[in-house]
């Protein structure tokens, strides 16, 4: 199935209560598969067609504080219309699933793949001081598998989760492994496992107010402290990422997503030229593996960052080497995909040769 399908798939089977989006290339597969699916009949999950994109994340505004499992799925320009909502669920430490299927930009674009909203989504694009936990898939079978990862973190931390995908990843056709069905939570579930939803009830329990406004500045710089002490701990315990040939790598690659499917072709084509090369893949762009990338300095000469973008991630890199060994971009962009040989070809000129 296509990774949106998956997506879409994924989501039934976690038990999720409720999806809100809004149809635009290259992700509208998710909400036509779930209207396909009809959950509705069998699990009693709510699929619904917002009138916007800011509709429908203020809708899962509204399921999060309920304590539902809830989520939204769009492309590029539809999550920029998001960021107001996002930054308030983050503020009000609410979990929900964001689903951004990238497309090139900016502005309308194109409907082609990119990774170009690397930045808005791991430096928090709304305002404030706030993060996502963000997911980085690289094939159809770890879209379906991030959904219920996603869920899981965004209620561990109470906060919104994005699954950061891209329209190569959305619409290719893959073999995938589904899990079996879980039961949504009852409401008295939720009593018990989410004392901070807005469930009215039991009526003992004093009256929850769901928001993210404080009036007093000390109050609220407390309370972001909180926040970042809890992006502290997010950055000690939930780092993830894929290490390939990097214990004896001279040179290492490191790519996310479907970037991170061509690096391993282009790693590939390396070996075999004798050229020592690793490829290191972020699996969480945030919290990110900075010090998994730091561990491999000892014997790394130079990296080089291989995006679909003019060069994001690629500063991420840059904070974790700390000026120790030189670090390089390589990208393609509005819609363009590198090849396994134009990787290559980057790294013997930028880092090898340069």
């Amino acid at each position: 199935m296509k990774g949106n399908e998956a997506i879409a798939e994924a989501a039934i089977r976690c038990g999720v209560d409720g999806y809100f989006g809004y149809p635009i290339t290259p992700q509208s597969e998710v909400m036509e598969t779930l209207m396909l699916l009809k959950p509705w009949e069998t699990t009693g999950m709510v699929v619904l067609q917002a009138e916007s994109e800011i509709a429908s994340i203020n809708m899962v505004y509204g399921g999060a504080g309920c304590g539902k499992k809830v989520m939204t799925s769009s492309s590029s320009p539809g999550v920029s219309l998001m960021q107001e909502g996002l930054t308030y669920l983050a503020g009000a430490e609410l979990p929900c699933v964001v689903v951004n299927v990238v497309r090139g930009g900016p502005g309308l674009g194109t409907i082609q793949p990119a990774q170009s909203d690397y930045f808005q989504s791991v430096k928090g694009g709304g305002h404030g001081d706030y993060k996502l936990i963000v997911l980085a898939p690289a094939s159809v079978q770890e879209m379906a598998d991030f959904v219920e990862l996603a869920f899981d973190l965004a209620f561990k931390y109470r906060n919104p989760a994005l699954i950061l995908s891209d329209g190569m990843i959305g619409q290719m056709m893959e073999k995938v492994e589904l899990k079996p069905y879980k039961n949504r939570w009852t409401n008295e579930e939720i009593d018990q496992l989410h004392p901070w939803a807005t469930t009215g009830k039991p009526a003992e329990r004093e009256r929850n107010i769901i928001t993210s406004v404080e009036l007093d500045p000390n109050a609220f710089e407390r309370f972001n402290h909180k926040l970042q002490d809890k992006y502290r701990k997010m950055q000690e315990e939930e780092v993830r990422c894929e290490q390939f040939n990097c214990e004896d790598a001279d040179y290492l690659l490191v790519a996310y997503g479907s970037s991170a499917r061509i690096c391993q072709k282009a790693m590939e084509l390396a070996r075999a030229k004798g050229l020592k090369v690793g490829l290191l893949r972020p699996i969480t762009l945030f919290p990110y593996p900075t010090r998994e990338i730091q561990a491999l300095l000892g014997h790394v000469k130079g990296i080089l960052s291989v995006e679909l973008s003019e060069g994001q991630m690629v500063e991420d890199v840059r904070l974790a080497v700390d000026g120790k060994v030189k670090v390089e971009h390589f990208g393609r962009v509005g819609g363009v995909v590198h090849s396994p040989e134009e990787v290559v070809e980057a790294l013997e000129r930028k880092i090898i040769g340069g």
